[in-house]
């Protein structure tokens, strides 16, 4: 089974704490919304599950392996990180087919990939000139490209246009019903709102609270952003202690 496990994740920079013991587990079949403030550790914890950060203690494993162990990683796992991370003076076709070939893929995934996301019409536009928005659908494109069972996205919805936030809250569920595991992460409740099954919170590199997104709602009618602020003021009261 495709889940990510973070084990007891710890990770500190100089004399910050940035993951401090975090524990949870990204089921298949749901989309998780990996949830807090700016400065939380999420970009961290989800580095370290892709191997880019080493862990102080603790583990982060995908289907029971650590990420640099598995064969094949791009059709084991798909993930986008930072939009802004491919060369600007590459055209958007030759930038995923340099990725696909580098990896093995077939050369078919990069037309189909483009499809997908919207872009088949801009495909030879050099990627310097898109907006961020277009950017985020080349990532995703080559998040993609192998297929994978197992997605992690960092803040998709920077720079969508609503019907891009439209399209991609459709797209990470239509992949939740077919099985594979989703990791979304976003600093607004608001924003996985209409997306998320289940939510890990955290505040300061801890965990606040691991429950889907009914548990947490308790029959309630709040929204889920007045239920994310109830469950973070407690956490900062508990923590001050």
């Amino acid at each position: 089974m495709d889940t990510i496990e973070c084990r007891g994740l710890r990770k500190r920079y100089g004399s910050t704490t940035a993951v401090d013991g975090l524990t949870f587990t990204v089921a298949p079949g749901r989309v998780t919304g990996f949830v807090g403030p700016n400065g939380a550790g999420k970009s961290t914890t989800m580095r370290m599950i892709l191997g880019l950060d080493a862990p102080d203690d603790g583990a982060a494993l995908i289907g029971d392996r650590p990420y640099r162990s598995l064969r094949d990683p791009l059709r084991r796992v798909g993930a986008l990180l930072d939009a802004g991370a491919l060369h600007p003076g590459r055209r958007a076709r030759d930038h995923l087919r340099w990725l696909a070939q580098s990896n093995g893929l077939p050369r078919h995934r990069v037309d189909e990939v483009l499809d997908l996301v919207g872009l088949a019409g801009v495909a030879k536009r050099r990627a310097g000139g898109f907006s961020l928005g277009m950017r985020q659908r080349l990532g995703i494109a080559a998040a993609l490209l192998g297929d994978p069972p197992v997605l992690l996205f960092d803040e998709p919805v920077n720079g969508l246009d609503p019907e891009g936030v439209r399209w991609i809250r459709g797209l990470l569920r239509g992949f939740a019903a077919e099985g594979r595991t989703v990791l979304v992460s976003s600093h607004l409740m608001a924003e996985l709102a209409d997306t998320a099954d289940h939510l890990v919170v955290i505040g300061r590199g801890r965990l606040i609270a691991d429950t889907s997104v009914r548990d947490l709602l308790g029959g309630r009618r709040v929204s889920l952003e007045e239920a994310y602020f109830e469950l973070t003021a407690a956490a900062t009261e508990y923590h001050a202690r």
